[in-house]
């Protein structure tokens, strides 16, 4: 185990620009400590303060990502001279939290929304003039009559919002749609992914998108790959075949000025290996799409990322306290951590895709003897556990704590999709939420009692 300030922050990775720890510290106590600036929180003191399970939401770190993705593509734009625009839209499916959404909107990002609700938020904040209404929102997923009608509402209002057509049936509803529209293309490509689609329901595949024809106010080429893109090329690739598919539909449909690429960009996770940075997908991104514009002589396309989980995974961290320990075998050498919360309900990829996440302790960081440990969940379910797919994880051991001390876990990057799949399995109560921002801590969602958790069963 390193001895050194330096050698402690490298082991367990934090301080690291291409890991996107570089706001995470240790303090001299060996304390997880989050700077912001000049100010600085220590994570123990908070879960001592605040009680765990508990997640803590850091928006400085979101709204960096969200100023970086836009300057950096906007710095590449005019390095290359490109023709076209760069538009930010946060998937708000992602993350719906106030605390995610807003500093995104703060920061020059505009809306992917999914579904009614989602677009209801959108209003909501439009009539209470939470920001500029020129800003712009990409209507996804399959639109009911309820969705489609508030499409038409809010247009109506002088807003821009376009829905993506995703099937025939959308098509012939929107064709009298009086403002810009989009088409989703379900291309034939496959990508290295955490995911594998192999079959995708949604938009029309490529030899079908060329015999549409004239299509009404036609003006964003739309398509999704996969998410958690794993290499640089998951994002060029598809984005040729987008530029060849849009070179086709111009013909016909001259309005067409933009190309949206959905999300997919990806988040090192494990904090391992060679992971590509956003400046380096950015790069050969608008590169690529002036190289073959250029020599295809067709007009530059405005660009659309969605990046949700790019900018909203590392602006949140979940910690838990360690209650006991199992041995896993009888050698006694790999020892069960059981924490107070549940993956199953609080980091549902855990479980349901087998996501690795980076953990390191939130306190006694500079303990020199470490345990090999698994971390087992507080329901009844033999599935709840978090085994880093079978690897090791280390911790500091347990019998060396003070008698009144605890130990705490941090688990990274888990502001994208876990609160919005988060479930109640065993009634198990949701973590507290809290903001650190400014140098100051607001309390966003209590930690809920048994009456609380009840109540959404009826009880």
């Amino acid at each position: 185990m390193p001895r050194s300030k330096k050698n402690y922050k490298q082991f367990w990775k934090l301080g690291q620009d291409e890991y996107n720890t570089q706001y995470f510290d240790i303090t001299p106590d060996g304390d997880l400590m989050v700077k912001e600036g000049n100010y600085q929180y220590n994570i123990p003191n908070l879960i001592k303060k605040y009680g765990s399970p508990l997640e803590i939401v850091f928006p400085h770190i979101l709204e960096n990502r969200v100023r970086n993705l836009i300057d950096i593509f906007d710095a590449y734009i005019k390095l290359y001279g490109y023709k076209g625009k760069f538009y930010y839209h946060y998937a708000m499916k992602v993350n719906q939290n106030k605390e995610f959404v807003l500093p995104v909107v703060s920061e020059g990002g505009h809306f992917d929304v999914a579904s009614v609700n989602e677009l209801w938020l959108v209003k909501k904040m439009l009539l209470e003039q939470k920001f500029n209404p020129k800003i712009r929102v990409i209507c996804n997923g399959p639109k009911t009559e309820a969705y489609i009608t508030l499409i038409e509402e809010l247009k109506a209002k002088g807003l821009t919002v376009i829905p993506i057509i995703e099937d025939y049936n959308e098509l012939e509803r929107l064709k009298n749609f009086k403002g810009e529209t989009g088409i989703r293309l379900n291309m034939n490509i496959r990508v290295q992914s955490h995911w594998d689609k192999r079959f995708n329901r949604y938009g029309f595949r490529e030899d079908e998108i060329v015999k549409l024809g004239k299509i009404r106010n036609l003006s964003v080429l739309h398509y999704h790959i996969s998410s958690q893109l794993e290499k640089v090329d998951g994002l060029v690739e598809p984005l040729k075949r987008a530029l060849e598919i849009y070179e086709k539909l111009r013909v016909k449909n001259p309005g067409l000025d933009t190309i949206d690429m959905g999300g997919g960009a990806g988040v090192p996770y494990e904090k391992k290996g060679k992971f590509y940075t956003g400046k380096s997908a950015i790069n050969k991104i608008v590169r690529t799409a002036k190289n073959y514009c250029d020599k295809a002589g067709i007009k530059h396309p405005n660009l659309i990322v969605e990046w949700g989980r790019y900018v909203a995974a590392p602006a949140q961290i979940t910690l838990y306290k360690i209650l006991t320990e199992k041995s896993v075998s009888e050698d006694g050498k790999r020892k069960w951590y059981i924490i107070d919360g549940s993956f199953m309900n609080d980091l549902l990829d855990t479980w349901a895709l087998k996501q690795k996440w980076h953990v390191t302790p939130a306190n006694n960081m500079k303990n020199r003897k470490l345990q090999r440990i698994w971390f087992a969940g507080s329901s009844c379910d033999s599935d709840d556990k978090y085994t880093a797919g079978g690897g090791n994880i280390s911790m500091p051991r347990l019998e060396d704590l003070d008698a009144n001390d605890h130990q705490y876990v941090a688990f990274y990057d888990t502001g994208a999709y876990q609160d919005a799949l988060a479930s109640h399995h065993c009634l198990l109560s949701s973590p507290a939420k809290i903001i650190c921002q400014d140098g100051e801590i607001k309390l966003a969602r209590r930690r809920e009692t048994s009456e609380d958790v009840g109540k959404q069963f009826g009880w």
